[in-house]
């Protein structure tokens, strides 16, 4: 039988983010009877290609260990910091001898199996790493800061970055390394290749791999966990 290569996930969750007009950070709202961080999680291990967990938390994080996931064999807790770049940085450092990993967002629990297979596909066709993405649909404008349009953008190659992003370990943490002590602003892990140089293959994926950011989104969100099934 063919052994499929096996890779790790690492999920920053150590912000704290937008509460939602709740409680609690976003990633603890409960969808369908699971928290969000849970539906992510499960759904990565899900993955007959991923092996392990990495979820990078706040060393303050009150609500983790009382989930059930915070007990399983794949999953690992790592401290992280106040911004993204940093935890991610500080869950690739955890890891050693892995040559790719995955990083993915926490607030994504709606990704679908196939995109990721399509992605980790990279891994054997040499040494580029890639996101998920998705191709803009709605017409762009450009806005200045009072919120008025300044002209219309081309959307003919404009894309959504998704997740997860997927990269040679040892090339994404010495882009994070040096991105981080140059300030320079990192709003996901392409960027930070895409400073240093490195070149991001494009894998489209499914639009319904959405970001919990608004309250609306949670009802979404519950839909197409419960239709999973849906084409």
């Amino acid at each position: 039988m063919l052994t499929l290569p096996q890779y790790t996930v690492v999920v920053p969750a150590a912000g704290i983010g937008k509460r939602m007009q709740a409680d609690r950070p976003k990633q603890y709202l409960s969808i369908a009877g699971k928290t969000i961080l849970e539906h992510t999680v499960e759904n990565l291990y899900r993955h007959p290609q991923i092996c392990q967990v990495i979820v990078v938390l706040s060393p303050q994080d009150p609500y983790f260990s009382h989930l059930d996931i915070a007990r399983v064999h794949w999953l690992t807790r790592v401290d992280g910091g106040q911004e993204r770049a940093n935890s991610v940085l500080a869950g690739l450092e955890y890891l050693h001898k892995e040559q790719w990993v995955l990083v993915h967002d926490a607030a994504r629990p709606c990704f679908c199996q196939e995109d990721v297979t399509r992605l980790l596909a990279l891994a054997q066709q040499g040494t580029r790493g890639g996101i998920l993405a998705s191709r803009a649909r709605d017409t762009m404008k450009r806005a200045n800061i009072q919120q008025q349009i300044t002209h219309t953008e081309c959307r003919a190659n404009l894309w959504h970055a998704l997740t997860p992003q997927f990269f040679p370990l040892a090339e994404l943490r010495d882009a994070l390394s040096r991105a981080l002590a140059q300030g320079v602003d990192i709003t996901d892990e392409a960027s930070a290749i895409e400073w240093a140089g490195g070149a991001v293959q494009l894998i489209e994926g499914k639009a319904n791999n959405i970001k919990v950011t608004q309250p609306e989104d949670l009802m979404l969100a519950e839909f197409y966990l419960t239709h999973k099934d849906m084409p």
